[in-house]
């Protein structure tokens, strides 16, 4: 069976949570609709995102990640999973 390698990419991504700062293309896709801000409804305490994705509308909750694609996307990503697969290249 034939063996894949995913290709060396640098992607921008952002921690999902209070505290972090936003970096300017995830706050074009703010201002843009793409990504939105969640709230609880009773609390009213930032709970996350709901992301308008390639595939579909997606929740990216407190502690995932948030991803830019290659092709501009955006796209959530559970800490887990970020971590096993992308390293920090630039600061």
């Amino acid at each position: 069976m034939p063996m894949y390698q995913k290709k060396p990419v640098i992607i921008e991504a952002m921690p999902v949570g209070k505290g972090f700062p936003i970096p300017h293309t995830f706050s074009q896709a703010i201002a843009a609709s793409i990504l939105k801000q969640c709230v609880d409804n009773e609390s009213k305490e930032f709970i996350g995102y709901t992301i308008e994705t390639l595939e579909g509308t997606m929740q990216a909750s407190i502690g995932d990640y948030i991803i830019c694609g290659v092709k501009g996307e955006f796209y959530p990503i559970k800490a887990d999973i970020f971590r096993k697969t992308y390293d920090k290249v630039i600061d």
